[in-house]
This record gives C-alpha cells, structure tokens and sequence, in this order.
C-alpha cells in the first residue's frame, strides 16, 4: 500500500473504514438471523456514541472501560473512546468482580460499557470501590437496573448518531495524534500482578499497517469471524487490521458457538490460539479412533506426509494420490472450518512443530507468528511469501531484533509500548537502554526465521543444576489424543515430571473399551491402567530427549484446567505454577515416594 495512505492512528483506521463505503463491514447474529452494518451505518453508530460519551464528560486522556463478550458494540465503543481521544481498558468477560475491581480502579477508568445484565451486575457488586460514574450498557436496560444518570442505552446512543458526515465530529480525527495513548492492556499475570500495558495510537497503527502486508485480502469479499477475546491485544490487532483492510467482521460471543458459526458463515481468512488448533486436532483424532476409519486415516496420513514439503512451499499436489485422500479425509476437515478458509494463522503462544506438520500434512498450512501486549503485539510471522514450519516467521520490517548473551530476544521499534502504568520500576526493568526485554528465549536462522524456545520465567532448574525448557516438551505431549494439557515441573527438584491433563471425553471412551469401573474423574484418573496408558505416552516423549529432559514421574490430574481455578489465564494459557500449587501435596507425595524407593533400592 502507498505509504501515505498508512493510518498514523486508530482514528485513520476508522475513517479508512468509512471512506471505503462497503456494504457490508460487520456481521452479527439477532435471533437466530445474522445481520450486517454498513460503513455508513458505522459511522452513525459510532457518532452517537461519541457524542454520549461527551454529554458524559468524557475528554481526552480519560480512561473508559469495555467488559463484553465480541460484538459489533465492543468495536463501536472502542472507537467511539479513540475518537474522543480517551483510552480503552478492556477488561475479560470471564474475570470476578474483585478482578475487575483492581483494574477499574488501578486504571482510574470513569466510565465503563457492559454488554450484559450479568456484567452489569458484575459491575454494580463492586462500583463503589471504583471511579465508574456511568455505564454504557449494550443490552436494553431492565427494569431497575440504575436511574438515566448511571445506565445509559448504548443501542439508543447509537441510534442517535448523524446519517451524514458531520465537519464538527470528523476534526475530532485532527485532535488525536500518534504519540497519544490509545489503550491500557493489562497482561494477564502469570507471574504476579496484572501490568497495565500503555500502547498508543502510533503503537498499534504502525504495526497493524504492515502484520498483514503478505497475505492476499480482498476489501469486500474476505470474511473473518472474531471469536477470541477483544480483551486480549492478538484478537483486537487483528480485528483493526482486517478493517482497515476491507474485511468483513462476523462477531462469535461465546467461544462454544464457534464451530456452528464457521460452518454457517464460511470465513475465508482465520486466526487463532494454539489451544483452539489442538482442539479441533483432538476432535479429528477423536473421529478415526477406531475400526475402517482408523486405518483410512493412517493411510492418508502417510500420503500427506509425502507431499508435506509440497504443502508448505505453497504448491498443490498433481498426484492422483494425494487428490484421493484429500477427497475422502482432508478436506472433511476444511468443511467443519465452513470450507473457503485461504489462510490460516497461529498466534498468542506456542504452536508446536509437531502440530504444524500434522496441519500441513493434511493440506492445512499455519502460519505461525509471535509478539507480546508490549509490543502491539506483532514481532515476526510465517507468511505465504516466506515460511518455515517449527519457526514464529521473520521479523516485521517495522521492528529491530537482537538477541542477547543469554539467549533473551530484544526488541525495539515504532509498536514497542512506552511502559506500565503507574508502574515506574516494572517498566524500568522492562528496558534495556531504548531495547525491550521479551521475557522469550530465542534464536535466528541463517535465513533470517526467528525460533522462540521457551519463556525466560519459565525455564526449570533442576536441583543438579541443568536448564530445561518445558514448552516444547509439553506441545510434543499434546499432540496426542488423550492428552489435553501437560505441565512440565521440577523446579529444584532431581529431575523433571509432568502432570497431565487427560482429554476427557477420548480417556472415558477408551476406559470403556478397556473395561475400567469408576464412580468419578478422580477415580478414573488413579486408576492403574490409567496411569500405565499415560505413563508409556510419556515414554514415547522421552525416547526424543536428553537424558536430563525426560520425565521420570506422570500425575494424571482428576479434573481439567480452567480459568476459574486459575490454572489457565483468560487467554487460555497454561500457569504452571498454578497447576503445581493446585497439585502440591500429591507432587510432593509422588517425589517422596520416589526417593524413599531409591533409599530402600541402595540399602
């Protein structure tokens, strides 16, 4: 794209949207009939909010808060905020009232949009310890939920707006400059207190300008829908860099409504989590577990695997072969994704080498990317024009890279954050000198890919005093059927194990087969076949690493992670020490145990 038609701002995003005119810029679904929004109906709807938003005194510097599920409305107030030169604080739907409590007040936020009554009431419980003085709330108002003065009706907000461009609204676009701040992401805290992250307008344009640039989008015709959460900075990155480039927004509430949605809407263009790929890998697995199936997949699998090379340099298979299997087996799998999807990408952790070679075997590449909250996020991505499986893609041009002695990928550029919140000292020791420390343990090829191996945090100790890096050893785990989650410890302890996470709905169909009895998970879980079965996974694992990377102890854990136990954060992200806390009196019984065998073997 010519340079000068690159957005300095979030408020350039917008008006580029507006000024394209499509029919069609966002979809959504109202009983059961999905409907659309014009960019000329964006524009009235964003108006009014902004002009609700002044009647609410709200000016530029003031913090708003969002706390809402993906809808076209979580858009519209963002930039309805963007515009009146206020910053978003996005807040996760599934966080509890003393978590959103923290962050409204940390944030200073005046006012806040809800989507629903039960956020609303989220809110409510907890308003009082917090600077809120009006809610915007995206549902229509119930009976007795706040006087006019407190609860406002977005939609009638919206309604409001002007049905043509107004001069005075449209220089509001002049007031807002790059250096000003758009946002506060707070991270989710796997290692302590949630930060909030100050990302500009220029931040998140400059790199939100080029993250797409190697990927053939069409304005008008691509389709995406917007299932992950608008709370985390991947899913809002790419929901403004797809409008600013033409496409069509499909909006998914509820992560359980996404299959059903794929098939319905037919996106052309999708991006997810690693855990969201893992899934629909295990329901595949699940499918061709047994009997003709089983040995179809197999078959198939093994032609995938020799024309693998083919897939990822971009080039369809000629031989009648592949053209078989990819009839009857792979693209049953592209149909469950609604069957036009052209491109597909990873990002927000780790993929695993394993799981996009399984994804290219069967015609499906995954172009991997990498980046944090910090730096608007995108560091690097695979593309169509350069990609290497195993690899998080080359640099962006927009960022600088370097790697340190230790190992520790820096970076510096245009979209790197200007620090914490409040936070003076977390964001000095973000820093070093003008390069920010990723936290990531990474190495570049010769051919310029970069390779993230693991979080610096994250990296185990054993008491003998080797480094391991759990992520890799986990994703290899994953790849199997039976296995949901895995969480490598061993933190100054001799030697690693792993606790895992059984994918339920497959461990209790082979429990069946295998004629094991059990009343609950818990049950089924301490099973000694159970454990046998896990136990020879980890085996299999182990066969492929060094000697002081192998797992010597399996616990199978009786129920699976979520974000309410706090074993995952709200962007589904494993916490480990989370998980070993959880599990800390059987982790500390199972090693017990063990050194009390290798006494007794020595006596």
């Amino acid at each position: 794209m010519d340079e000068s038609k690159k957005p300095r701002t979030l408020a350039d995003v917008f008006y580029q949207v507006v000024e394209r005119d499509l029919p069609r810029v966002m979809m959504y679904e109202e009983d059961g009939q999905w409907k659309t929004i014009s960019s000329r109906e964006l524009y009235t709807r964003v108006m009014g909010v902004v002009m609700e938003l002044r009647r609410r005194g709200i000016q530029k510097g003031d913090r708003v808060a969002i706390l809402a599920e993906n809808r076209p409305e979580w858009q519209i107030a963002d930039f309805a905020i963007l515009l009146s030169g206020a910053a978003t604080v996005p807040i996760y739907a599934t966080l509890t009232g003393e978590q959103i409590s923290f962050l409204l007040r940390h944030s200073g936020a005046r006012t806040a949009f809800v989507s629903t009554a039960e956020q609303l009431a989220k809110l409510r419980s907890i308003q009082q310890q917090t600077a809120i003085e009006s809610v915007l709330l995206m549902d229509a108002p119930a009976e007795g939920c706040g006087s006019a003065n407190e609860v406002v009706s977005m939609a009638e907000a919206m309604a409001g707006g002007p049905a043509e461009r107004v001069a005075e609204l449209d220089a509001l676009r002049e007031k807002i400059q790059p250096e000003d701040l758009a946002t506060l992401i707070y991270t989710s805290g796997t290692t302590g207190v949630p930060k909030g992250a100050m990302l500009t307008h220029g931040n998140i344009a400059s790199n939100l300008s080029v993250s797409l640039d190697e990927f053939t989008l069409e304005a008008g015709d691509d389709l995406a829908v917007s299932f992950l959460p608008l709370s985390h900075i991947t899913a809002r990155h790419v929901d403004f860099a797809e409008l600013y480039r033409g496409v069509t927004i499909a909006y998914c509430p509820y992560l359980e409504d996404m299959p059903r949605i794929m098939r319905e809407m037919k996106p052309t263009f999708f991006v997810a989590v690693p855990r969201v790929y893992e899934k629909i890998y295990n329901g595949v697995l699940q499918g061709v577990s047994k009997g003709f199936k089983k040995e179809i997949y197999r078959w198939a699998m093994s032609v995938g695997w020799a024309h693998m090379n083919q897939i990822v340099a971009g080039k369809r298979p000629k031989r009648l072969v592949w053209k078989l299997a990819n009839a009857i087996f792979f693209s049953k799998v592209l149909k469950a994704m609604g069957g036009r999807v052209h491109t597909f990408i990873s990002g927000g952790a780790p993929l695993g080498r394993e799981l996009a070679e399984w994804y290219a075997q069967i015609g499906l590449v995954i172009h991997e990317g990498y980046g944090l909250t910090e730096t608007s996020p995108v560091i690097a991505v695979n593309s169509p024009r350069a990609r290497k499986l195993g690899t998080v893609g080359k640099p962006l041009p927009n960022v600088q890279v370097h790697i340190a002695g230790d190992g520790e990928l820096l970076v510096r550029g245009p979209s790197v954050f200007k620090g914490y919140w409040n936070m003076p000292e977390e964001t000095a020791a973000a820093f070093e000198e003008d390069w920010f420390k990723t936290g990531d343990i990474a190495m570049m090829d010769t051919d310029g890919f970069l390779t993230i191996t693991d979080r610096k945090k994250d990296l185990i100790k054993t008491s003998g005093g080797k480094f391991l890096a759990p992520q890799p050893i986990e994703n290899s785990l994953k790849t199997n059927a039976l296995v949901a989650e895995a969480a490598v410890i061993g933190e100054r302890r001799n030697y690693p194990s792993v606790v895992i996470i059984p994918a339920f709905t497959a461990l209790e169909a082979w429990a069946a087969q295998n004629g094991i009895v059990y009343a609950n998970r818990a049950e089924l879980t301490a099973s000694p076949k159970v454990q046998a079965l896990y136990e020879e996974i980890v085996a299999q694992v182990n066969e492929n690493l060094a000697r002081f990377e192998r797992m010597k102890k399996v616990f199978v854990a009786p129920a699976e992670l979520s974000i309410e136990n706090g074993t995952l954060t709200p962007t589904l992200k494993l916490r480990r020490r989370n998980v070993e806390t959880l599990y800390k009196a059987q982790l500390d019984r199972m090693y017990a145990e063990s050194a009390s065998s290798l006494a007794t073997e020595r006596a």
